[in-house]
């Protein structure tokens, strides 16, 4: 999917890429959201998650959501990466299956020829 659906549109406030062994690739972000602390705690985020999937020997690895203050990131694991996108933490879609779904499928890329994010 390359179009953000209007109602998510306003609710995403930046998105990092990063390979699949956890490495950050790319980061967007907009004038409301400069700070880059999330990319760091997403970093950390994905590294525990491998450490427990080998340790436990546990599969399936689907997303995670880390809480902040003011913003909430969910990460995905895509075909070739994953995707970490920051959020409102009020979108009350965030906990459906449809919005995982969708963020699953989401074209980070597609941030590049939105006028708010900019690469950081």
């Amino acid at each position: 999917m390359t179009n953000i659906p209007p109602a998510y549109a306003n609710a995403i406030f930046g998105a990092a890429i990063f390979d699949l062994s956890g490495l950050p690739k790319a980061y967007f972000a907009t004038q409301e959201s400069r700070d880059s602390g999330w990319v760091q705690t997403v970093f950390q985020s994905l590294g525990l998650q491998s450490l427990l999937l080998s340790s436990l020997q546990l599969e399936g690895f689907r997303y995670a959501r880390i809480h902040g203050n003011d913003h909430c990131a969910i990460v995905v694991k895509q075909r070739a990466c994953y995707t970490a996108l920051l959020l409102d933490r009020n979108l009350p879609e965030i906990s459906s299956s449809t919005f995982v779904k969708w963020v699953q499928e989401f074209e980070p890329q597609s941030l590049k020829a939105d006028s708010r994010f900019s690469m950081a």
